[in-house]
């Protein structure tokens, strides 16, 4: 595993902004990264990316030079570790609303004593066995892999502060629209509790010392950013949105005045 740059980014107190892609297309992981980003969100959740397309795309990712986070399809301990296997830099876990949640997270992407992560020869993050010692790797792992940990149901919210004491999750990122339909506003995390229980985490979060993380778009990344929130991503949509609205707005104005 490569020296992961988003948790030197968080380190040094940084953000780091990432794009969301739930299309299996390495290609455009390619032009995410020649883009600018500085990683990608490879959705395993929403979209229709398998475990072969997931590693095509992770490849894709360190042959451009971004970090590859993948979010699995659940937060089961089999579907997080499958993940790291196939060489992510680490995880965006989704639904978990307790330490036991949070600590089966962390120790699917661990290696250590106990359950854990499976250890084996020859994967793809250990370069295939063909370049270090098994030990070097595993401790090499332990130090670049992250964690993070998604915040978006009410019962999350309600354990935070246990949740901000689990050792070695390196992200909490609140997840606005499943938060919004867990405290029955759909779809509005602007509602007034929604906002209430975003705002008090966001702080609790940061009071604890810990890295915060939210979706941005164009509209609201000062927002973002203005509450201290450092991993932050935009959806590939959105990304498209703005360009396709500016380019036909452009066309349509030049068109009429022809």
């Amino acid at each position: 595993m490569r020296e992961n740059a988003l948790k030197a980014k968080f380190a040094d107190g940084q953000p780091a902004f990432g794009c969301s892609i739930m299309i299996p297309s390495p290609q455009i992981v390619e032009m995410v990264g020649h883009a600018g980003f500085d990683w990608v969100l490879i959705d395993m959740e929403h979209g229709t990316i398998t475990l072969e397309s997931a590693e095509l795309m992770i490849m894709a990712a360190d042959a451009v030079g971004i970090t590859p986070i993948v979010r699995p399809r659940s937060n089961a301990s089999a579907d997080i570790t499958a993940a790291m296997d196939r060489g992510a830099a680490g995880v965006q876990v989704p639904h978990i609303n307790s330490v036991e949640d949070a600590r089966r997270a962390v120790a699917a992407v661990k290696f250590g004593a106990g359950d854990h992560r499976g250890l084996a020869a020859g994967t793809r993050p250990d370069r295939y066995g063909l370049a270090e010692a098994m030990p070097d790797f595993v401790e090499r792992s332990n130090e670049q892999s992250l964690v993070c940990i998604q915040l978006e149901h009410g019962l999350a919210i309600d354990h935070v502060d246990e949740l901000l004491a689990v050792e070695e999750v390196d992200v909490y990122f609140i997840g606005p629209s499943d938060l919004s339909q867990s405290m029955g506003f759909p779809g509005n995390p602007q509602a007034p509790a929604v906002k209430a229980a975003i705002e008090s985490t966001l702080a609790k979060i940061i009071a604890a010392g810990r890295t915060p993380g939210m979706p941005a778009a164009g509209n609201n990344i000062d927002d973002v950013l203005g509450t201290g929130v450092q991993y932050v991503y935009t959806h590939l949509p959105k990304v498209l949105q703005a360009g396709s609205t500016g380019f036909l707005r452009t066309a349509a104005q030049t068109s009429a005045k022809r």
